[in-house]
């Protein structure tokens, strides 16, 4: 099939008219209200853009994790709904519809369209078509203190009018390429649902085998039990030098973590490894075998003096550990001195066979959620996966408008 060919059909030999963004669009910045004004922030109704909004509920917004006081609003003028925003700076390329009217961060440069051309677009089209933009924007970004789009061609970027000289029909072929698309997204978005819901149900059975009643387990500073230790720099050159068959993890979570193999081993055994610092920071990991890890990583060990299932304590703290992160200077950390701080639960301390048995029942339970977990997780990701490669297949299909110089191909 012809990459044209669906497109084709839709237009039906109709031509296809370009107008730059700067003549269809209004173009302003967005704005931070003063923070040192509490009547700006305190009882708003205004929704507040930034790229937390995108992250947290995809790209067609119509409420803002945060909002402002109609005194914040300069001019007391809102961007107008059914405008897109885009990230012009920091995180270029990110964009998103707005449904209604609102105001957005200095990150973004907002395009309202103008009036001329209030009926010429379906606001969902210009949505779908913003992704050749977004992409476009992540090409032409120059770097200094950040990154920053190069807005004289942002300007000039090329939108297209489908069968301009028939308003109905060019609605029409909008309307026809939006449905398509929707469909697609659609999909997408009740698997990730259908994922979300399951990781909350493994949630609250892990949680509920770790809710104690008074007196039935001791709690015990974990570094009391353990012995912790932490892992050295090892740079890309050192890897490659080095290259061998025993695993180094970091903090990263991709691909369990795993950066390179080497030739050596720091740690042989069984161990509770978490994240130092960074985005991960408090990222815990079950680790077995022979293997080391990098500076922003540490192993926690039982030190024999209490009974401790190490799959036991991986459990507890993957609830817990992220709990004792502290952001100090914007830098997440979970550092040794607070991870030795973190209370343990042990049953039956007393008795080292019964608590033991107690600790191992847990880790059953737990292990059979897990995997349920873990092969509905990896079944739903790679299904939306494929669904989103279909979706950005078909949406290049329909997108691929002829060029002005194409028409004598």
């Amino acid at each position: 099939m012809s990459k044209r060919h669906v497109l084709e059909t839709l237009l039906d030999g109709a031509e296809v008219e370009w107008k730059p963004v700067a003549e269809i669009f209004n173009l302003k910045n967005g704005y931070t209200p003063s923070r040192s004004k509490k009547e700006f922030w305190e009882g708003g109704t205004v929704p507040w853009f930034r790229m937390d909004d995108i992250r947290q509920n995809v790209q067609l917004l119509k409420n803002s994790l945060q909002k402002v006081s109609l005194s914040a609003v300069k001019g007391g003028k809102l961007f107008p709904a059914n405008s897109l925003i885009f990230a012009t700076s920091a995180t270029v390329g990110e964009h998103a519809l707005i449904s209604v009217p609102y105001l957005a961060n200095q990150r973004f440069t907002n395009l309202s369209l103008k009036e001329k051309y209030l009926g010429v677009f379906i606001s969902k089209f210009l949505f779908y078509y913003g992704f050749l933009l977004a992409d476009w924007c992540k090409k032409n970004t120059t770097m200094s203190s950040f990154a920053s789009v190069d807005m004289a061609g942002f300007r000039k970027f090329l939108f297209p009018i489908p069968c301009p000289e028939n308003p109905d029909k060019s609605l029409a072929i909008q309307a026809e390429i939006v449905r398509i698309l929707d469909s697609f997204t659609e999909l997408t978005t009740e698997l990730t649902t259908e994922l979300t819901i399951r990781k909350k149900q493994y949630s609250h059975y892990r949680d509920k085998q770790f809710t104690f009643d008074e007196g039935e387990v001791e709690w015990v500073p974990l570094g009391e039990i353990t012995v912790l230790r932490r892992g050295r720099v090892m740079s890309k050159g050192y890897l490659l030098e080095n290259a061998g068959e025993y695993p180094v993890y970091s903090s990263q979570t991709a691909r369990n973590g795993v950066i390179g193999r080497i030739n050596t081993f720091d740690f042989d055994g069984e161990f509770v490894s978490w994240t130092t610092d960074g985005a991960n920071a408090g990222t815990v990991f079950y680790r077995t075998g022979k293997f080391s890890i990098t500076n922003v990583c540490g192993v926690i060990k039982s030190n024999g003096q209490s009974p401790l299932s190490h799959k036991f304590l991986y459990y507890w703290l993957s609830i817990n550990a992220q709990r004792h992160v502290s952001s100090g200077m914007g830098n997440p950390k979970l550092m040794s001195h607070q991870v030795k701080k973190i209370p343990i639960p042990i049953p039956c301390p007393e008795d080292l066979e019964k608590s033991l048995a107690q600790q191992d029942r847990v880790v059953n339970i737990l292990d059979k959620f897990d995997t349920l977990t873990t092969s509905i997780s990896e079944g739903l990701p790679r299904e939306i996966e494929l669904r989103q490669k279909q979706y950005e297949y078909y949406r290049d299909l329909l997108l691929n408008f002829p060029k002005p110089h194409e028409k004598a191909l």
